[in-house]
This record gives C-alpha cells, sequence and structure tokens, in this order.
C-alpha cells in the first residue's frame, strides 16, 4: 500500500517565478543542468564539511559522487548526489514554502531584461528544472530523517510522500525531471557531456554518465566525463 501524500501549496512567489519560468520562452534553458549540478556540489560540500568532525557522516555512503542518467524510455532524466540530503522539513521548507530574499529579486532582474542564467545567483536555481520538465520530483534521504519523496508539475502544489516504495538512497538527492516532449534532446549523451564541460568544469567531485550501449550487449556502464575523475 503506498504511503499517504501530504499536499502544500507554493508560497506565492515561487509561485510567481514558475508561472514565469515555465510561460516564458528562454532560448538558453540548458542552464538548468549547470544549476542542478552546483547544487549537488553543494550538498556533497556541506556532508564532507559535517564528516571532518564526525566522519560517522559518511557511514551511510562513502563515496562523493554526482550522477547523471538519461532514461529515454520514460522521457527521464535522473541527478543523483551523495551529498547532505534533504529532511521532510528541509524538503517543504527550502523547495516551495519559504522564498528565499532571492525570488523576488530574480523576478524583478528577469523584468528589467535580465536573462534567466542568473537564477542561480539569486538562490532559487533549483526551479531552472522547469524550463526543461513539465514534472519534476526530489527523492532525499538525510541522515537524521527517512527517505521522502518531494513531487510536483508546479501548479501552485507540491506533494510529500514517505518513500516506503523506493531503491533506499542510503544518503542524498535524486532529481527526476519528467522532460517536456520539446527538451528530449536532453537526454542524448552528446547533449549532456557538452553542457558539463562548458558549465560544470570547477566541480570537485567526479560526475559519472550512465550511458546503455545496446550494441555491444554491455547494459549500464558508467562514463567519467573527462576532466572530472576523482
Amino acid at each position: 500500500m503506498s504511503a499517504q501524500a501530504e499536499t502544500f501549496g507554493f508560497q506565492a512567489e515561487i509561485s510567481q517565478l514558475l508561472d514565469l519560468i515555465i510561460n516564458t520562452f528562454y532560448s538558453n534553458k540548458s542552464i538548468f543542468l549547470r544549476e542542478l549540478i552546483s547544487n549537488a556540489s553543494d550538498a556533497l560540500d556541506k556532508i564532507r564539511y559535517q564528516s571532518l568532525t564526525d566522519p560517522s557522516q559518511l557511514d551511510t555512503e562513502k563515496e562523493l559522487f554526482i550522477r547523471i542518467t538519461p532514461d529515454k524510455e520514460n522521457k527521464l532524466l535522473r541527478i543523483r548526489d551523495t551529498g547532505i540530503g534533504m529532511t521532510k522539513a528541509d524538503l517543504v521548507n527550502n523547495l516551495g514554502t519559504i522564498a528565499k530574499s532571492g525570488t523576488k529579486a530574480f523576478m524583478e532582474a528577469l523584468s528589467a531584461g535580465g536573462d534567466v542564467s542568473m537564477i542561480g545567483q539569486f538562490g532559487v536555481g533549483f526551479y531552472s528544472a522547469y524550463l526543461v520538465a513539465e514534472r519534476v520530483q526530489v527523492v532525499s534521504k538525510h541522515n537524521d530523517d527517512e527517505q521522502y519523496i518531494w513531487e510536483s508539475a508546479a501548479g501552485g502544489t507540491f506533494t510529500i510522500t514517505p518513500d516506503t516504495d523506493g531503491e533506499p538512497l542510503g544518503r542524498g538527492s535524486e532529481l527526476r525531471l519528467y522532460l517536456k516532449e520539446d527538451q528530449l534532446e536532453y537526454l542524448e549523451e552528446k547533449k549532456i557531456k557538452e553542457i558539463v564541460k562548458k558549465h560544470s568544469e570547477f566541480i570537485s567531485y567526479p560526475i559519472q554518465l550512465v550511458v546503455t550501449k545496446e550494441v555491444e550487449k554491455v547494459g549500464e556502464k558508467f562514463y567519467i566525463l573527462p576532466g572530472f575523475e576523482s
């Protein structure tokens, strides 16, 4: 039996921001990947910092990495990190109910002719996922809490559900972007490599890309993007 989902309303400014992101035409949508990788790197920094004083924090997952998995069959792009993860309260507060001071400032910058690529400077880079996705899930596991799923197709609300059936993450977060029909190019291996090479050169953790080589019948393998070896 599925766990019970709780529904929350987005704070008004965040709803406005999402409307703006979804309904305005932007040519450089690819910045979403830079933003989500940057957030993953921040989460890894946090757990690494905690582990300096408490090494047991890493017991739930020793390796620190970012993993990108395109799933063409389901039009789904997964971005996984083994960072600090989010508690249920973190998911509710950080992804929807408490507007960061940068939310309004970013919208004002856009109105004044600013570019969507500035989104990360205002601390709201997560919402750039909606440049390419019609629905987003965030599965997260923090050492101090159970595993939860945050989900929203924008539209004013999001849900939080205990993840009782999913694969245990151990620790960290996995973003699942259900891509819009006209954004499926972001499932292409070549496109992902190109964006990561251009935007995420200075990330200090290995960025893995899961590729499926159908011809060789070897199933899935990890490809560490050049220059991102640990």
